[in-house]
C-alpha cells in the first residue's frame, strides 16, 4: 500500500511539474525564495506595530521566529532522521522525464520546509489579523499553497512532501497562535 502511495504521489509529480514552461520558470524561481514574502510580511509587521505597539509586536515576533525555527527543524528531523526520501530530482527514474528548474538539489525532501513555513505564517498571522482584514486569512493560505507548489514546480518536493508540510505548519501556526495570545495577555495586557 505504502509503494503505491509512492507511485502515485510521484505520477502526480510528474504531472504538476510538466505544467510548467520557460516563460514562468523564473517567476517560480523568485516564489520559491524565501524573501520573495519579505515584502508582504513586512507589511503586515508594520500594522500589527500600529494596532498592537512595540510590546505586543515584540512578543509577535518572538513567536513567528520561534514557530519557523519549529517548522525547521521538525522538517530537518523528517527529511534526515525518521524517512530519508530523496527529493524528485535525486532519482535517476524521474529526471529523465520531469523539468528541474531549481538552482540545486537537496538530498531528502521529506517534509517540505518552505510549504510548513509558509503555512505555519499563513495560519498565525491569519488568526492574528482575521479581525481586522476579514479576506487576509484567504488571502495568506493562497500565498502558502503558491509557495508550496512552487517547490513541485522547480523538481524539488513530491506532493506528499507538500502536503504533509502543510498539515504541520498548519498545526504549528495554530500552536504558536495561541501561545503568542497567551504571552501578550501576560506581559502586555492593555494591547490585547
Amino acid at each position: 500500500m505504502l509503494e503505491e502511495l509512492l507511485k502515485y504521489d510521484s505520477e502526480l509529480f510528474l504531472f504538476l511539474n510538466s505544467l510548467g514552461s520557460e516563460t514562468w520558470d523564473g517567476f517560480w524561481l523568485f516564489i520559491t525564495e524565501k524573501f520573495a514574502s519579505v515584502p508582504l510580511y513586512l507589511f503586515l509587521l508594520y500594522h500589527i506595530y500600529r494596532r498592537w505597539g512595540w510590546k505586543s509586536t515584540l512578543i509577535i515576533m518572538v513567536s513567528v521566529a520561534l514557530m519557523i525555527t519549529a517548522t525547521d527543524q521538525l522538517a530537518n528531523l523528517f527529511k534526515y532522521v525518521l524517512f530519508q526520501r530523496p527529493r524528485p530530482c535525486r532519482v535517476e527514474a524521474l529526471r529523465e522525464a520531469m523539468r528541474f528548474v531549481a538552482d540545486g538539489c537537496g538530498r531528502y525532501g521529506y517534509f517540505s520546509a518552505h510549504a510548513a513555513s509558509s503555512m505555519a505564517a499563513a495560519v498565525f498571522l491569519g488568526l492574528l489579523l482575521k479581525e481586522k482584514w476579514k479576506y487576509i486569512p484567504f488571502l495568506l493560505l493562497f500565498w502558502a499553497v503558491v509557495v508550496a507548489y512552487s517547490r513541485i514546480y522547480i523538481g524539488v518536493h513530491y506532493p506528499l512532501d507538500i502536503i504533509t508540510g502543510m498539515f504541520f505548519g498548519g498545526f504549528i501556526g495554530w500552536g504558536f497562535f495561541k501561545l503568542q495570545k497567551w504571552a501578550r495577555q501576560k506581559w502586555d495586557p492593555v494591547a490585547s
